[in-house]
């Protein structure tokens, strides 16, 4: 924890802060809501896209790309990741989805959309401040991004009609654009690595590594803190009415997200134990399988069941639940990466 600035020390007192400033907003200053919910472009809202830019940018300049073959190399951690991403988590969602609310059968399936959208966005801070491995989150979350694009519209189709009809439950099937994905993928993912990655060749080629990492990332580091406070404010501007006004509704839907990122966080941290990854690669397993893609699971409910459906309230409630979650799994992380140094040296 000493290796932490005072920004990262007290980053849940600034979540929590940020939060709370995001949900007063939305709910009491008249008219925010819709004005920010008008700044948009082909339907990305350019207040979010801002802050998902100015939070991502500054990660992704601090990875070496020179080393991420010794990534793709890591056949294991590779499988790992991808079972963990796209077999068990969507199905372990949508397992809880008809556990806790078979009653509900918007906000269940809004919530399984949910798991669905795999993480390409702020699992790289909260890896980053875990101390964990840099290269193996730029590939990982490279990898969720391709396979999100193929596999979305298939899993929805298997999770929401299918399966549902094998086992006799309702069926709530979804229509969308493959574009929307991809849209998302390469606004929230391609535009920070593109500049992150030409950060690093061009600020090496003119003024050397030792320059780049001394005086360059130091300086844009604070950036991505930033960037990540700003967001959480817009995003529960955006919402602030809706979850303020529906609390035992967020409650319902908060409780199945809970159980979800402590199994997936925790089930995937000690299987990456158990398979001998070191504690940065474990540590990237374990965020990069319990994070999700909250904006591509809101862009998507909005745009097949409309702002006010429960299957959007169902995304505006992961964010609300998955912030201050994955902010304590950090110091978990930090907490266990002391006890897995202490263990190597004894």
């Amino acid at each position: 924890m000493n290796r932490l600035s005072f920004l990262d020390r007290f980053l849940p007192v600034w979540i929590g802060v940020a939060m709370v400033a995001g949900l007063t907003l939305g709910r009491f200053v008249p008219g925010l809501q819709g004005v920010l919910d008008a700044v948009k472009v082909d339907g990305v809202s350019l207040p979010i896209a801002l802050g998902l830019l100015l939070m991502m940018y500054p990660v992704l300049a601090k990875v070496r790309y020179d080393k991420l073959d010794t990534v793709t190399r890591d056949k294991r951690t590779m499988v790992l990741s991808l079972v963990l991403n796209w077999v068990l988590g969507p199905a372990l969602m949508f397992a809880l989805a008809w556990i806790f609310l078979a009653d509900l059968p918007e906000y269940r399936t809004g919530l399984i959309i949910v798991g669905l959208a795999r993480c390409i966005a702020m699992v790289i801070i909260w890896n980053d401040l875990a101390c964990g491995d840099r290269e193996a989150a730029a590939v990982l979350v490279a990898l969720n991004s391709v396979f999100q694009v193929v596999m979305f519209g298939v899993l929805g189709w298997f999770y929401l009609d299918l399966l549902p009809g094998w086992l006799g439950l309702d069926t709530a099937s979804i229509d969308f654009s493959a574009w929307e994905i991809a849209k998302s993928v390469l606004i929230f993912l391609g535009i920070p690595l593109v500049a992150g990655y030409l950060s690093r060749k061009l600020g090496e080629r003119s003024r050397g590594r030792d320059w780049y990492e001394s005086k360059f990332l130091p300086k844009i580091g604070p950036v991505a803190l930033y960037g990540l406070l700003f967001t959480i404010v817009i995003l529960f501007a955006l919402q602030g009415e809706t979850i303020t006004s529906r609390p035992w509704d967020v409650v319902r839907i908060a409780l199945p997200l809970l159980v979800y990122f402590a199994i997936m966080w925790a089930g995937s941290y000690a299987l990456g134990k158990a398979s001998g990854l070191s504690y940065e690669r474990t540590t990237t397993l374990a965020f990069t399988a319990a994070g999700n893609n909250f904006e591509l699971a809101i862009a998507v409910a909005i745009g097949v069941f409309g702002v006010t459906s429960g299957q959007a309230l169902a995304g505006v409630v992961g964010p609300l639940v998955e912030v201050p979650v994955l902010v304590g799994l950090v110091y978990v992380s930090l907490w266990l990466r002391r006890r897995w140094v202490a263990r190597a040296e004894s």
